[in-house]
């Protein structure tokens, strides 16, 4: 019996390609697990209504973790045309499989590194080192959100609010409202993960970063609870700056900054900044952590134009595969794996198009293979 169980969800597009790649290199390491495969995508949409079907998620709450490759979203009119036609008209709305799963399974805390290795062209400079803390179940992305809107939604909102009482009279199907919401304890969460791992890796600063200026309640909210958790972690300085100028202070000073922490939408604004920072999404790993369960994904999507390819840079796969390891606790297989990873990026000789070469994916996996035996 295999020592680990991996669920396997390729998803879209160029996501069975980079799964491909990251199980070239953990064969190579000698990780000793059992890949249960499943089916998630926008296929499934498009045939059974559900992008995420049931049996799916029963075979998740029977492994350890999950390695998830690239999923395709559409908004809300789109997905519904590319239904089977006798699926139409009957209800059925979309919703994002790798959202369902993060809030299905409390995946609470998304962690996404971003390290410049030295020797990549793509790097803005060689001494970045971020590392984002994002709160991934609440806020802009809980998914309460309502076109048109209920008439006692609007009378509530207007009786509580006087700021709401402008847009009474504008007819209901004109007025589309998604809530952002926080609760303390999402908020005291996100934070003490970014503190401890600050702690556990000898990282300076906490920079939370949201709009308490404006968002008042929701930003207020996260940055008093912040401020107060900092108390318990004199040796780290809590930084606080707005999402704004935080895009403005990652481009011109990113060096300066260890570990960033914010909300869902703030969150996935700067990691994705953030990634560029160091080559791009093609370096983009992540980990979604619950209490319970994790999901480790690249984020760079499902790139449909490069599907069948071979062609994309799965760094961002073997990355996030590295952070599936210091999960399970294969700590030593991990650092192999990164180092590994940094030796192929300095020696230049094997590259995907991204970086100016015409290594295939497969090329790269086999390359950073061989440091991995």
């Amino acid at each position: 019996m295999a020592k680990h169980r991996i669920a396997w969800l390729p998803g879209d597009g160029i996501g069975m390609d980079v799964l491909n790649a990251a199980k070239i290199v953990l064969d190579a390491l000698g990780f000793d697990a059992e890949y249960v495969p499943g089916d998630v995508g926008w296929e499934l949409w498009c045939k059974e209504g559900n992008p995420l079907p049931d049996r799916t998620i029963e075979m998740l709450r029977k492994t350890d973790c999950c390695l998830f490759g690239a999923i395709t979203s559409k908004p809300r009119d789109e997905a519904a045309r590319e239904l089977a036609p006798e699926l139409r008209d009957k209800g059925f709305v979309y919703f994002s499989p790798i959202v369902r799963l993060r809030q299905l399974f409390n995946l609470h805390t998304n962690m996404r590194p971003c390290k410049a290795f030295k020797g990549n062209p793509l790097n803005l400079r060689d001494d970045i080192d971020i590392v984002v803390f994002r709160e991934n179940t609440e806020g802009l992305y809980s998914g309460i959100e309502f076109h048109p809107v209920p008439a006692d939604i609007m009378r509530l909102f207007a009786e509580h609010e006087p700021k709401a009482r402008r847009f009474i009279d504008v007819p209901l199907q004109d007025i589309a409202v998604t809530v952002r919401l926080f609760t303390r304890n999402a908020c005291r969460s996100i934070v003490t993960q970014a503190f401890e791992y600050a702690k556990k890796h000898n990282r300076p600063n906490v920079t939370v970063v949201e709009k308490p200026n404006v968002l008042r309640e929701t930003g207020g909210l996260l940055v008093n609870e912040a401020r107060k958790i900092a108390r318990d972690y004199p040796g780290i300085e809590l930084w606080e700056t707005n999402i704004d100028a935080m895009c403005m202070w990652l481009v011109k000073n990113p060096q300066i900054y260890s570990v960033l922490c914010a909300g869902n939408m703030f969150g996935d604004i700067i990691s994705d900044l953030s990634a560029q920072l160091v080559g791009g999404l093609g370096f983009a790993s992540s980990a979604n952590i619950g209490d319970d369960y994790a999901l480790f994904e690249p984020t760079h999507g499902s790139a449909p134009k490069y599907v069948g390819m071979n062609k994309v840079n799965p760094m961002a796969a073997l990355l996030s595969a590295k952070l599936m390891l210091e999960y399970l606790k294969e700590d030593e297989m991990a650092q192999v794996l990164e180092n590994a990873v940094g030796r192929v990026i300095a020696e230049g000789k094997v590259r995907t198009y991204d970086m100016g070469g015409s290594a295939s994916t497969t090329d790269v996996a086999d390359e950073v293979a061989r440091f991995c035996r």
